[in-house]
C-alpha cells in the first residue's frame, strides 16, 4: 500500500504536496480506513498510523474527508497514468483498448485494501465525494474519447468516433465491474475483468458506427 500512495504522490514542494508528511498522512488515511472504515475512523488514527503530529495533519489538511480526498485523487491520478503508458500507437486500437484495460486493472489489483477505499469508501462522503468521483471519472472519460478518437482507430475505421456520453458509459460499466467484484471478494482476480472491459469498449465504438 505505501508504494502505491509514495509513487502516485505528485512532487511539489518540501512541506507541501509531494513531501514526506504528506505522503505519510495519504498512507496514514488509508491504513486507518482499512481498518475501520472511513466512518469510525479518526484524525487521531490517522496520525498515529502516519507517526506524524496532529499539527502536521492541520498543516496538510483541514480535516479527514479532505485527507481522504487527497488519497482518491492521488491514486486514481496513477491509475490513469498507468492506462495512457499503456497505449501504444503502433498497434491497432482493439490491441491498445486491451493493454490499458490490462495495465488498469493491474494497477488496482496491486493493493485491494486501498481499491476498496477509492471505490467504496469515497461514497461515504455524500456529495463531496460525488463531485471528486464525478471529476476523475471525466478525465478518465475524456482520456478514452481522446485515445479513441484521435488514435489509429480513425485511421483503421473511420466510423468510430466516440462522443462523451460514450466515454462516460464505458467508464460507469468498468466502474460497476470492479464494484462487483469488491462485492464479491475478487480484489485480487481483477485481471479477469479485461476482457468483458475490452469488450464493452469496443461494443460502445461499434455503436457509434450507426
Amino acid at each position: 500500500m505505501s508504494e502505491t500512495v509514495e509513487t502516485a504522490a505528485p512532487s511539489k514542494s518540501a512541506d507541501g504536496i509531494g513531501s514526506e508528511h504528506y505522503t505519510r498522512l495519504l498512507q496514514g488515511m488509508a491504513h486507518a480506513v482499512a481498518a475501520k472504515g472511513y466512518a469510525e475512523t479518526t484524525i487521531a488514527d490517522i496520525v498515529r498510523e502516519a507517526a506524524v503530529s496532529r499539527r502536521t495533519f492541520y498543516e496538510h489538511f483541514g480535516t479527514k474527508t479532505e485527507c481522504l480526498i487527497a488519497l482518491y485523487e492521488t491514486a486514481s491520478r496513477l491509475a490513469l497514468q498507468a492506462v495512457s503508458e499503456a497505449f501504444d500507437p503502433v498497434q491497432p486500437w482493439h490491441a491498445q483498448v486491451e493493454q490499458a484495460m490490462t495495465a488498469y486493472f493491474d494497477y488496482l489489483a496491486q493493493d485491494p485494501v486501498l481499491l476498496r477505499t477509492l471505490f467504496v469508501e469515497i461514497l461515504g462522503l455524500g456529495m463531496p465525494g460525488l463531485v471528486v468521483r464525478r471529476r476523475v471519472n471525466d478525465e478518465i472519460a475524456n482520456f478514452i474519447q481522446m485515445a479513441i478518437n484521435s488514435g489509429s482507430a480513425g485511421a483503421e475505421d473511420p466510423g468510430v468516433h466516440l462522443t462523451g456520453e460514450m466515454a462516460m458509459t464505458v467508464v460507469g460499466g468498468i466502474n460497476e465491474l470492479v464494484l462487483e467484484a469488491i462485492e464479491q471478494d475478487r480484489a485480487g482476480d481483477l485481471r479477469e475483468l479485461v476482457a468483458p472491459a475490452t469488450r464493452l469498449v469496443r461494443a460502445v465504438a461499434a455503436e457509434s458506427r450507426r
